[in-house]
C-alpha cells in the first residue's frame, strides 16, 4: 500500500543520508559498497536455501561437504569461487545466471 511504500522510502532515504555522512569520501563509500556486495551474496544464498526448504546440512550433503562450509559460504561469501557457487545452486535445484551491466556514465 501507499503508506508502506512511503514509510519504506523514508527509511531508505534516512539510511542513505547516514551512509553519506559516515562514508564521506569516495574511497570510503567504495570500500563500504564492496563489503556490502560480498555480504549481499551470502544473504541471497541463504534466502534461496530457505525458499527451497533446505537446511545447511542438507545443502552440504548434496554438495559433498560439511555444514560448516555452508555456514561460511552464507556468512562470509567474500571468497566464494564460481565453481562453489554453481554447486550450491545445483544443490538447491537452481541455475546461476550472470548479467553484466555497464556502470559507465557519460
Amino acid at each position: 500500500t501507499r503508506q508502506v511504500f512511503d514509510k519504506t522510502w523514508r527509511l531508505v532515504m534516512k539510511f542513505k543520508k547516514h551512509l553519506e555522512k559516515k562514508y564521506d569520501t569516495e574511497e570510503k563509500m567504495s570500500e563500504f559498497l564492496k563489503g556490502y556486495e560480498e555480504f549481499k551474496l551470502g544473504v541471497i544464498l541463504k534466502e534461496e536455501r530457505k525458499k527451497a526448504n533446505m537446511t545447511q546440512s542438507q545443502v552440504a550433503e548434496k554438495m559433498g561437504t560439511q555444514k560448516e562450509a555452508i555456514s561460511r559460504i552464507e556468512n562470509h561469501s567474500k571468497n566464494i569461487n564460481f565453481e562453489t557457487l554453481l554447486k550450491y545452486a545445483a544443490a538447491l535445484g537452481l541455475k546461476v545466471r550472470i548479467i553484466f551491466e555497464s556502470t559507465y556514465v557519460s
